[in-house]
């Protein structure tokens, strides 16, 4: 009996760690890019380019407008990575043990990267709904502005507001825009990792790193359309008579299809994709950094 009670706790932290350690690296990284993201959700509001954004924001509300929305930041990594980075982990382990130990092809793990996306943004998304209103509530006429002082508060004010449905509010864009993020991030990371490791004979850091910037690139031209329209449905508003802008997702994607074409989804693409890849890198460095400092404490 003293001998199941000291495997119990082993076992338990074992299926918990890639969350705690998914969570705990994307937090990280999200202090350090929320100024990065605050702007590429002005420009894709329609507000101008980047040096405008930024000199704007400096200019009317000050260093602490780059942080708007940061609780809900923190908030959306503590569940949307937390669920995404563990879930791929538990099937990247499934898959390669159902394979015999061996390598996983690249469409294996573009479904484990699909699969953990769509876990994640269900969880997530009550958070990311609040991050971008939350980013989004200084554009508004003072009369239609939120002001909402913290994610929680967020959170409280729709689920009291709107109803507790609402926190879900553009969920199906956001798994869509998930699904395709992970897609291209997860299964090119490992995939980059793998060649540069095996064929190149890089080291740990540049390893790390090269496959860090071809996996976020590749999750950003993956996902920023499905983003675009995501913020889009996110953050609208009724008009006098009570109607929204789009019906839907799919709505939502034609007409700006119609209005703007094919580029339009693009808006703003060098700033997503300097935020997305960055991200990305440091998710990663920190995640390694993270399980190495475990294993010197044994954990």
């Amino acid at each position: 009996m003293a001998e199941e009670k000291k495997v119990a706790p082993i076992g338990v932290w074992t299926a918990v760690k890639p969350f705690v350690n998914g969570g705990a690296s994307g937090m990280l990284a999200t202090c350090v890019i929320q100024p990065i993201d605050m702007i590429k959700v002005r420009i894709q509001l329609g507000q101008g380019s980047a040096a405008s954004v930024t000199k704007n924001m400096l200019k009317n509300d000050g260093i602490g407008a780059f942080y708007k929305g940061l609780s809900a930041g923190l908030l959306r990594q503590a569940t949307y990575t937390t669920a995404r980075l563990g879930s791929f982990k538990m099937l990247t382990a499934k898959a390669i043990e159902a394979n015999d130990g061996k390598p996983l092809p690249l469409y294996q793990k573009a479904l484990c990267g699909l699969t953990a996306g769509a876990i994640g943004a269900c969880v997530g998304s009550p958070a990311d709904l609040a991050l971008i209103r939350m980013q989004a509530d200084n554009t508004l006429p003072l009369a239609q502005r939120r002001n909402y002082t913290n994610a929680f508060h967020a959170l409280y004010r729709i689920s009291a507001d709107e109803g507790v449905l609402a926190l879900w509010k553009g969920c199906g864009p956001t798994v869509v825009r998930a699904m395709a993020l992970n897609m291209g991030m997860l299964a090119s990371y490992d995939q980059s990792a793998e060649y540069m490791r095996d064929n190149l004979g890089l080291g740990e850091t540049s390893t790390v790193v090269g496959a860090s910037a071809v996996s976020g690139f590749c999750a950003a031209a993956c996902s920023l359309p499905f983003d675009f329209v995501k913020t889009q449905i996110q953050k609208m508003q009724p008009d006098a008579q009570g109607k929204y802008p789009y019906t839907g997702s799919l709505d939502c994607a034609m007409q700006t299809l119609k209005s703007g074409g094919p580029l339009k989804f693009y808006t703003g693409f060098p700033v997503y994709c300097v935020r997305i890849a960055p991200h990305v890198m440091m998710t990663w460095i920190f995640l390694n950094q993270i399980t190495k400092f475990q294993k010197t404490i044994g954990l």
